[in-house]
């Protein structure tokens, strides 16, 4: 047995009849809490790491998020705290083989958090000593993760957003159409419709409280009873019969609907949707952005429109990445490390390989070589971690003053601005020049409180509160909290006019090419990755405005969009 300093304490919470399991094992055993649930986890983290991915075992409660989290910071925990003291490294194996619904994420908000552990210490229980109470009687306990993952794939359907029912259904019909068909002859607009929908639906998926009620509701239709077992192969073969649920589900009347979203809010979460959407299309021209960077053919464009968010992208000459074969132990090959450690070159994920940016071709082995002197434009990266290099790659890129044609003009504008005070700070701007744009952005925000007066009286709000309105104008903070108060939609999105300078010039890349001075290269490379992710940001959140604005409620007996709301 491993001394007591030898192990590494965290905690779970999980239901109280898990707990009596528990106890049942360990009387069984004649051994500790402690020491019985060491040996089941290891046991089932031996299980799980012989299987295969999709036949690995997780216990119902971790698809249907019970105990669910509380809903807000004063409401109590559900379940009962599990202290665990484990040898080290077996609670990160228990994760890794553990289910992870898409969208899912160890650090994020309440509502898309894994819980990875838990599902592996509530899987180890129940495969030894099985459980159940009120919410899980009746319920089929074990499910393989590929059941799971498609249980959750009917309640996200079951409770789908309007901008994900326009894009599923566009896959749908374009997959009946197909039918038969080569998948070969699909053209790139095809292609990226399929690609975003599958990203949606194993990647990027929102989460609520209302999808794991849904797929409660799904579960005790399906996974109860004599058929539970059968069922569990249909979810898991997902053939046939599982699309035809599926479409039925997409599709629904009315009445099936409300029996499938019984015991959820009226709530309209078409934000959450959009946002999805956006993410999905987002990861899409990532993968895009990837494969025009390796450009194994040397036949990409030296330009590439790269939406979501809708920015020009502009390569220089002869610059590409390279992504080598890896050795035996899966390491770069040599030079490729040494250049890592240098600092000439970028890596980022590329299919089962890693790419390396920015290399030029060369006569001499390995074939290429570092461009001279980019120390200074990648300088800015070296404190990324790995899943943000290819963003800080693509914002190197932006061609910050591309002139777009009036057809391929993107909805969303992006500029890189930066504070007219840092401006004036690093000699892009005079003092006067500063004061002027500080100047026109005091006026910009007092027109954007005018425009919210002038919204409200064309509501009919009375002339009093108006007046107070009006007198709050010296203070922006004190007249948006007046204006929430009297439409809280219209008041949250005032903002302050920021004084800012747009930067006239070309994409940092180019302005090292250029010969730019090496402060002024590093500088703009930080600026474009920090202009680049407020931009994303923002592009983002308008995707959330619009899921509300573009979009009407669905007639459930036609599939139509209206007006109004879910």
């Amino acid at each position: 047995m491993p001394g007591s300093r030898e192990l590494v304490e965290t905690n779970v919470r999980v239901p109280l009849c898990a707990l009596k399991a528990l106890t049942a094992v360990m009387a069984r055993n004649d051994a500790s809490r402690d020491a019985t649930v060491r040996r089941l986890l290891a046991e089932h983290v031996q299980r799980q790491e012989l299987a295969h991915s999709e036949d690995r075992l997780t216990h119902i409660s971790t698809a249907l998020r019970y105990p669910a989290p509380p809903r807000g910071r004063k409401q109590p925990h559900a379940g009962t705290p599990l202290r665990l003291r484990l040898p080290a490294g077996l609670a990160n194996r228990a994760r890794a083989v553990s289910l992870h619904l898409p969208g899912q994420y160890p650090r994020a908000h309440r509502d898309y958090q894994s819980r990875a552990l838990t599902d592996a210490v509530m899987t180890a229980i129940a495969y030894a000593e099985p459980f159940t109470d009120a919410f899980l009687d009746g319920l089929l306990p074990l499910l393989r993760h590929r059941a799971a993952h498609n249980l959750w794939r009917l309640a996200s359907v079951a409770l789908c957003t309007r901008p994900e029912f326009r894009l599923l259904h566009a896959a749908e019909k374009l997959r009946d159409s197909m039918e038969g068909g080569s998948v070969e002859g699909m053209d790139l607009r095809q292609q990226r419709l399929l690609d975003t929908v599958a990203a949606l639906e194993e990647d990027v998926a929102w989460h609520s409280p209302a999808r794991f009620i849904v797929a409660a509701n799904i579960a005790r239709e399906r996974l109860t009873g004599p058929r539970a077992e059968e069922n569990e192969r249909m979810l898991y073969e997902e053939r046939e019969d599982f699309d035809d649920l599926y479409h039925d589900i997409l599709h629904a009347r009315e009445e099936t609907r409300q029996k499938l979203l019984q015991g959820t809010t009226d709530y309209d979460w078409s934000g959450r949707g959009g946002t999805a959407v956006w993410r999905a299309e987002r990861q899409v021209a990532l993968q895009h952005v990837e494969d025009w960077l390796v450009d194994r053919t040397g036949t990409a464009p030296a330009q590439m429109l790269t939406a979501p968010p809708g920015w020009m992208l502009l390569r220089p000459t002869a610059w590409t990445a390279a992504a080598p074969a890896l050795t035996r132990g899966g390491q770069l090959p040599q030079p490729f490390p040494q250049w890592l450690r240098e600092g000439r070159v970028l890596t980022f994920p590329y299919r089962n390989r890693q790419a390396l940016w920015p290399v030029q071709r060369s006569q001499r082995a390995p074939g290429w070589e570092p461009i001279p002197g980019i120390e200074t434009l990648l300088a800015p990266a070296r404190a990324l971690p790995a899943e943000k290099v290819l963003g800080y790659i693509e914002t190197l890129l932006i061609e910050w003053n591309h002139q777009f044609d009036p057809e391929e003009d993107p909805a969303f504008r992006n500029v890189l601005e930066i504070p007219a005070g840092r401006a004036h700070d690093i000699g892009l701007i005079t003092a006067e020049e500063g004061r002027a744009a500080m100047a026109e952005a005091r006026e910009r925000t007092l027109h954007g409180m005018d425009e919210v007066i002038a919204r409200f009286e064309d509501d009919g709000v009375d002339t009093e509160t108006l007046q107070h309105l009006r007198a709050a104008r010296g203070s922006f903070s004190e007249f948006k909290r007046q204006a929430k108060r009297i439409d809280a939609r219209i008041g949250s999105r005032l903002q302050v006019t920021r004084a800012l300078w747009r930067w006239p010039g070309r994409s940092a890349a180019a302005e090292f090419c250029a010969g730019s001075s090496s402060d002024l290269v590093q500088w703009l490379a930080a600026a474009a990755s920090q202009g680049g992710a407020l931009i994303l940001e923002l592009a983002m959140h308008e995707a959330w405005q619009d899921a509300f604005d573009r979009y009407g409620r669905r007639d459930h007996a036609t599939g139509a969009w209206g007006r109004g709301r879910v």
